[in-house]
């Protein structure tokens, strides 16, 4: 899928949508069961959002009707899905503003401008950056067996795999590539995780390397530059170990932020969120958030699949009644609706 290929004409819509990942791609697919016409701007060249981009090998388990998934299976469904209604997708586009125009809202990108009745930022986590070691002499070995960001399994094969971090990322890395790599070696800078307790629990049942208290000193490379070495060291005795290893995944989580966003009027939450009521709405007329970009008044945020796909769907049914004030909020059940 290209954006070249799909980005369709600049005409007005109902309904632009910013963000193609999960929540994104199911608003699409729900207004168009109340027949809005809908644009999707994502800055990505793919759809998925975080799931295409981070971790499209890793298994997702908590969306209803599938024990497991991979990520990437998830983002085929949804795009299918969101492809019923024949939605313009225009993707490798930043949206870099938002303005009003008489009754339409106009949303321009760093590649052309585009107006709709009414907009669903579902933007995810904004901007984001992986945190970094900071230290220079580890740094320099990204793309030569340091990685930040993983995308897929296949480097790990049959490697010795360092995994550096206490989070999701981490632990769902760790488990998803026990049967994957020659051995895998978890070390983390304290004896809490901030992963589900479900992933840690099967972690602990499992036979990987998993060092509490530990943290990353410094790496060595081989003879063909690439890391054959860690050192590593426990932060309460300082006591240093040498493990041999061909790669070493840093999960330290990442540095999320709100962009171009921030500048557009919205009443935000710090630099991360997006202030919304229980209709969705932001305190733009006409515009709305859903997903892990928000915050809803009085509720903390919870950043799951699951929650975006509700709140996309309160936001759609909200605007649908916004663009056309004779609608109805509730349209129905979609097993009483006839799709083409």
């Amino acid at each position: 899928m290209t954006s070249a290929s799909i980005r369709g004409n600049e005409e007005p819509v109902d309904l632009t949508i910013i963000g193609a990942g999960p929540t994104g791609l199911f608003g699409a697919f729900y207004a168009g069961l109340r027949g809005l016409s809908v644009r999707i701007i994502d800055a990505l060249p793919q759809p998925g959002g975080q799931l295409a981009v981070l971790y499209p090998e890793k298994f997702i388990y908590d969306v209803p009707g599938h024990p497991k998934i991979l990520a990437k299976d998830l983002v085929r469904l949804l795009v299918e899905q969101a492809s019923t209604f024949n939605p313009i997708f225009c993707l490798g586009e930043r949206a870099l503003s938002l303005r009003r125009e008489d009754t339409l809202w106009i949303v321009e990108t760093d590649r052309s401008a585009y107006s709709s009745r009414a907009v669903l930022i579902a933007a995810g986590i904004g901007a984001f950056q992986p945190n970094r070691i900071g230290k220079p002499e580890i740094d320099q070995y990204e793309g030569r067996g340091l990685y930040y960001v993983v995308t897929e399994r296949r480097p790990f094969r049959n490697k010795r795999l360092l995994i550096v971090g206490g989070g999701d990322t981490a632990v769902d890395w760790a488990l998803n590539l026990r049967d994957f790599a020659a051995h895998i070696t978890l070390i983390h800078r304290r004896d809490q995780f901030r992963a589900h307790p479900g992933s840690v629990a099967e972690l602990m049942r499992s036979n990987i390397d998993i060092r509490l208290f530990h943290e990353l000193k410094a790496v060595h490379p081989g003879p063909d530059g690439y890391i054959r070495e860690a050192v590593i060291f426990n932060n309460r005795t300082g006591e240093e170990t040498v493990i041999p290893v061909d790669a070493i995944i840093m999960s330290l989580g990442f540095k999320a932020d709100l962009g171009p966003i921030k500048s557009w009027g919205l009443e935000t939450v710090g630099n991360r969120y997006i202030k919304v009521n229980a209709r969705m709405e932001t305190n733009l007329p006409g515009v709305y958030a859903a997903g892990d970009i928000t915050a809803p008044e009085g509720v903390e945020p919870l950043n799951l699949i699951v929650i975006g796909f509700a709140q996309a769907a309160t936001a759609v049914n909200y605007a649908a009644t916004y663009i056309n004030p004779q609608a109805k909020v509730f349209p129905g059940h979609s097993s009483e609706m006839r799709l083409r």
